[in-house]
């Protein structure tokens, strides 16, 4: 029974999670509320000894534009209480549009959003494992949102423009191989008149 107890993902919190299926007995859900408790809304997994905040929510902490990313890293995992490493984790700037940029260890945090722009709505800053999450390009991040139809269009359209520009470049070269040819010819017919 210990092992059909729900386990913390490391992505969200446990608080959503829930067995589909049976439902628990009153003895098993006294429990689970002795082994799953909150401090402050972050939720404590008793098989990894570790502090994690629900997802997606939000903290203020006080900086200033000097202290440099893992200076705000440790800032925000102790406010966090979250026991890991510091190093395990990385900040991020993600856009409405899906871009997400990882800022360095030599960034400036602050300075780094207010460059975004006032409007918090447009991008906001994550804490996040690093081995967990990928940098999107703001190229890439345009098509994230794009149904099938419509991409699997753009890159009919784009395979299109592609077969021309190869058409257009083997035509130049034809046209200038021919030339070359010629010359050489003209070259090769000019000593062996004299």
């Amino acid at each position: 029974q210990a092992e059909e107890a729900p386990q913390l993902m490391r992505t969200r919190s446990d608080v959503g999670v829930r067995r589909r299926g049976s439902s628990r007995t009153p003895s098993e859900q006294r429990r689970i509320r002795r082994h799953r408790f909150s401090i402050n809304g972050h939720f404590y997994n008793h098989k990894t000894s570790v502090f994690t905040p629900a997802y997606g929510s939000v903290t203020n902490v006080r900086i200033n534009s000097t202290m440099t990313t893992p200076q705000v890293l440790k800032l925000l995992l102790n406010k966090f209480k979250i026991e890991n490493s510091a190093e395990e984790f990385a900040l991020y700037i993600v856009h409405t549009s899906g871009e997400k940029q990882k800022l360095r260890a030599s960034d400036y945090p602050l300075i780094a959003r207010i460059l975004q722009g006032p409007c918090e709505q447009v991008s906001k800053v994550f804490l996040m494992e690093k081995d967990q999450v990928e940098e999107v390009t703001y190229d890439v991040a345009q098509y994230i949102k794009f149904e099938m139809p419509v991409l699997r269009s753009f890159i009919q359209k784009l395979e299109e423009e592609e077969d021309r520009e190869v058409k257009k470049l083997m035509r130049k070269y034809s046209i200038l191989r021919l030339m070359i040819e010629q010359r050489l010819e003209e070259i090769s017919e000019g000593p062996t008149a004299m």
